[in-house]
């Protein structure tokens, strides 16, 4: 029976990764990094949740009362949002949501 030998592969941790290239927790352009990603996040879901439920970003806007081009900044990442916003936008979509601190 023949067997290939292979050298152990060493990952590097994503931590590691991100601290190179953003800085280490606490700085300030690792802080801008990780609030960016939140943002992001925050939109990806907004967005999944918008399309399953069928709806148009004007269509989310009109029922919450809110703006088309605002709905999209969120969903972007490009737009700080209010906790209230949040929970009315989820609230349109007629879901609720609920945060854990950490």
């Amino acid at each position: 029976m023949n067997t290939i030998e292979t050298k152990p592969t060493f990952l590097t941790p994503i931590e590691d990764l991100i601290a190179e290239d953003f800085g280490a927790k606490g700085t300030e352009s690792r802080i801008a990094f990780d609030n960016a990603c939140d943002a992001f996040i925050i939109g990806e879901k907004v967005k999944t949740e918008r399309i399953k439920k069928g709806l148009t970003q004007e269509q989310l806007a009109q029922k919450i009362g809110t703006k088309k081009s605002y709905i999209s900044r969120i969903e972007n990442g490009h737009t700080d949002i209010q906790l209230s916003t949040l929970f009315r936008i989820f609230q349109g979509l007629g879901k609720q949501i609920s945060f854990s601190i950490l």
